[in-house]
């Protein structure tokens, strides 16, 4: 069972143990967090994620976004999500939503729950669709978005790789 928290202070050496198990793995990037894998700093990274949650505060560059921790049940972070309420120019191939599942915690289901849960989310904001990417190769990506009702709509290329995008109607 996954809960979806909001980033505070509270959790931040949870966020830095993420961090580094990423860093440890060799993976730079991690998707929907926001840039937590570009912040030297945690209260600069918390900043502006609550600043983006609102429209008077969001980043002008960006969108409002909501991020979200996924605690397990035995109360240890196990991924990061984030939700972007409408597509700009940039975000229009990338879609409304990423996420990160820590590498020790894979393929056990998080991301399929995960995201089932960013669904119910954008349900209480009147969505009606989310759109999602991913690079063709991640397999266990597309099985999440399709396991939640993902129906491939195109593809394109980014940085030489081909990704296709999904979206899910709710």
């Amino acid at each position: 069972m996954i809960t979806l928290r909001r980033p505070t202070k509270e959790f931040e050496l949870d966020a830095i143990d993420f961090k580094q198990e990423f860093i440890d793995n060799g993976e730079p990037i991690i998707n929907g967090s926001e840039l937590l894998d570009q912040m030297d700093s945690y209260d600069e990274w918390l900043k502006s994620v609550s600043d983006n949650t609102s429209s008077k505060l969001v980043n002008p560059s960006w969108v409002v976004t909501d991020t979200y921790f996924a605690f397990d049940e035995n109360d240890r972070m196990v991924g990061i999500i984030d939700l972007r309420h409408e597509l700009n120019k940039f975000l229009k191939d990338f879609g409304n939503c990423g996420y990160s599942v820590r590498p020790s915690e894979r393929r056990k289901g998080y991301a399929t729950e995960m995201l089932k849960l960013i669904l119910d989310r954008a349900r209480e904001l009147g969505m009606d669709k989310i759109q999602l990417s991913v690079e063709r190769s991640n397999e266990a990506s597309v099985k999440t978005i399709t396991n939640n009702g993902g129906k491939y709509e195109r593809s394109f290329t980014f940085d030489g790789a081909e990704a296709d995008v999904y979206c899910i109607y709710i």
